[in-house]
């Protein structure tokens, strides 16, 4: 008989998980149990909200979300990024992964959180807006290019709709991911970020506005060559020097998509949407 539990970050289940993971999808530093502890109990805007199916002793399935801050619409919001997910190759097919995410939405709800998001590729975007009643926004943008992205910081201000808002504790913890360090470095208009994406030579870029308190993770140099993923808003202009990437090139396009817990569900925009690399877990 299946029962559900609250996802934890005790020793034991975090071993749990990272056996679950290694049988779903092979053996991957990033859910080693060091890496899920700074993931799921580290973050300085919470601990993970989840849940895991156990059959008898057997961790059948697990999903969870972890919290962070948003701002929609001019207001700041907790919300959950959803984020990972595995069900044991002798359950699925189950609807395991709809039974734990229906009830993680149900308890963020409970906890104060007014939405959930993630970014979906092309083969799981359709479950999470037929199943799970998520809005697909838009597609993130992949560009390569040389600088700075040149965005209007003051426009892509007035026009965003939906950002993530890191505070200087919230994005230390991001730059400690124990798999991909983040370097951040500031500068007079703000703060340069990049890891690694494909070597050394093409790393993921990022920029935000000053943030105070927040010290840099490292002073780690810089390629002029970079690559951008995410989202500005339509007005702000940029990427003068970056060109997009073709969808036939990428190996699978990334979907930002967005589900309201709240009774008065929000809508976003597309083009009025203000995203990086830092704000999911891809790298």
């Amino acid at each position: 008989m299946i029962s559900f539990s609250p996802a934890s970050v005790d020793a034991q289940s975090l071993l749990r998980y990272e056996a679950l993971f290694t049988a779903c999808f092979s053996k991957q530093d990033k859910f080693s149990p060091a890496a899920l502890a700074w993931l799921y109990g580290d973050n300085p805007d919470g601990t993970v909200v989840g849940f895991d199916a156990y059959d008898g002793d057997i961790l059948a399935a697990h999903y969870v979300c972890i919290p962070a801050v948003i701002r929609v619409n001019g207001k700041l919001e907790k919300t959950l990024l959803s984020l990972n997910t595995a069900t044991h190759p002798a359950y699925q097919g189950k609807g395991m992964f709809t039974k734990l995410a229906e009830m993680t939405y149900r308890a963020g709800a409970e906890l104060g959180y007014g939405s959930v998001y993630g970014v979906a590729n092309a083969n799981s975007t359709p479950g999470f807006v037929r199943k799970l009643g998520f809005q697909l926004v838009q597609p993130l943008t992949a560009r390569i290019g040389v600088g700075s992205l040149g965005v209007d910081r003051e426009t892509a201000a007035r026009q965003t709709q939906f950002e993530r808002v890191w505070s200087a504790e919230s994005l230390a913890w991001r730059c400690a991911n124990p798999t991909n360090r983040i370097h951040g470095r500031e500068r007079n208009d703000g703060i340069a970020l990049h890891a690694q994406a494909f070597g050394k030579l093409l790393p993921i870029y990022a920029e935000l506005p000053p943030i105070a308190g927040f010290q840099g993770y490292s002073q780690a140099s810089l390629s002029p060559l970079r690559l951008f993923l995410g989202l500005t808003p339509h007005d702000a202009g940029g990427y003068v020097r970056y060109a997009e990437i073709p969808e036939r090139l990428r190996p699978s396009p990334l979907n930002l998509i967005f589900r309201s817990l709240t009774p008065s569900p929000v809508q976003l925009e597309a083009a009025h949407i203000s995203f990086s690399f830092l704000d999911f877990d891809a790298y």
